[in-house]
């Protein structure tokens, strides 16, 4: 894609004729579906709903982050607040690729009550090409299950997707076309924190990988800012299921690990784990083994490349 202005002006086309009625937009403030709502409101104007549901697997600020967003693309949406549902989904699920179909399965469910609210029976999703590739088919190796893809349960919705054949850079360049703020911002799965707990999700698990997450986009932010690192595409922080040995005074504790993860790429089909400054991944660890004083004794740093690693860990 080539041709960012010929692109817009086809998908609007298109969303035209798919979209004969009212239409539910999935969007969760990321990038892609950002873009997939844009496209829908200037096809068919008040007939697309955009939705965006507070799962309780959230960044801190995401909410209001994305609600600014969205004023700022002029897209009008309804806020869902649908944790106690999400983690009432996962309770006591281990597995990442069930807790990928689980996640899937809320978010269908809540799509087709909001449908049926508005009289509908189209879901825009912003599926881009990594995602269906990713999730396997066909001739395809499932590398992972992406909730809206092979995490869909079947649905009564027609599933209509205007970047199905885009990669990141060039939905990016199409966010730059339509002035959407900060096309650069890096990704965050439609699942949320909870592919970043490994093992099973809870509400104080949750609590600590948001903590945890917002220091490392914090300090790397800061790094950014003050010209010691080029902006990397990913940076975010995972919580291990194992526990491990730290020390609190003189008391021998277990506690959780953390692990820090940053990474370039252009296209999220491959990517290169940075080199992170030995300081500033210090400064990283002090403020998460402080800030979570007693819980997280441990903090790793991720040095593999995608392949052979995914880029999220679960």
């Amino acid at each position: 894609m080539n041709d960012p202005a010929g692109f817009v002006a086809s998908a609007v086309d298109r969303l035209r004729t798919e979209l004969p009625g009212p239409a539910i937009v999935a969007a969760s403030g990321g990038i892609d579906s950002t873009i997939a709502a844009v496209l829908a409101q200037r096809a068919v104007g008040d007939r697309a709903h955009a939705v965006f549901v507070d799962t309780g697997f959230l960044r801190a600020g995401e909410v209001e982050r994305v609600a600014e967003l969205f004023r700022a693309c002029g897209l009008r949406h309804e806020l869902v607040r649908a944790g106690p549902r999400f983690f009432g989904a996962l309770a006591g699920v281990a597995d990442p690729e069930e807790k990928r179909r689980r996640i899937g399965a809320e978010f269908v469910r809540r799509f087709e009550e909001e449908a049926a609210r508005v009289g509908g029976d189209r879901l825009v999703q912003g599926t881009i090409a990594p995602d269906w590739i990713e999730s396997g088919g066909g001739a395809r190796a499932t590398i992972k299950t992406h909730h809206n893809v092979g995490g869909l349960p079947p649905t009564h919705l027609t599933i209509v997707e205007p970047l199905r054949d885009l990669y990141k850079d060039e939905v990016r360049a199409v966010a730059t076309f339509l002035g959407v703020p900060s096309p650069e911002r890096q990704p965050f799965p439609g699942p949320g924190l909870a592919v970043r707990v490994e093992g099973p999700v809870t509400e104080e698990r949750i609590r600590r990988v948001r903590v945890a997450n917002a220091i490392v986009e914090e300090e790397i932010d800061r790094a950014v800012g003050a010209g010691k690192l080029p902006r990397p595409w990913q940076y975010f922080a995972v919580l291990l299921a194992s526990r491990t040995v730290g020390v609190t005074g003189d008391n021998r504790v277990h506690g959780d690990a953390v692990v820090v993860r940053v990474v370039e790429s252009t296209d999220a089909m491959t990517a290169t784990a940075l080199a992170v400054p030995a300081a500033l991944l210090r400064t990283i660890s002090e403020r998460i083994t402080r800030e979570l004083s007693g819980a997280v004794v441990r903090v790793l740093y991720d040095v593999t490349d995608k392949p052979p690693a995914t880029i999220e860990w679960e």
